[in-house]
């Protein structure tokens, strides 16, 4: 699949409120051989998203009751973040990609 579609369709899903789905599309676009046949796409799809749903749902249990956040519900994002971005900088290494998409 051509790769600058990937890219275009990308931004398209991020404004369609599709988040996680543009995030696979980013993750094909950089780890994903462009010859992956259908099976190990629609597996790499069915791993990324059970990984999205896994952190929502934690990051959904950890809060606390109160309606506003925390000082624990701000500590427990920061360390999600610090985990995610360690991942992303050892990723990008790893494959000789530039430094993380993070704010």
């Amino acid at each position: 699949m051509d790769r600058e579609y990937l890219r275009r369709f990308e931004r398209e899903l991020v404004d369609k409120g599709k988040l996680i789905e543009a995030g696979f599309v980013g993750l094909r676009l950089a780890a994903i051989p462009e010859d992956a046949g259908k099976t190990q796409i629609e597996e790499m799809r069915n791993a990324f998203f059970a990984g999205a749903q896994h952190l929502f749902a934690s990051i959904m249990d950890i809060m606390d009751d109160d309606h506003e956040p925390t000082a624990s519900d701000l500590k427990r994002m920061d360390m999600i973040q610090s985990e995610l971005d360690v991942f992303i900088q050892y990723f990008s290494k790893k494959h000789g990609l530039p430094g993380s998409r993070t704010q």
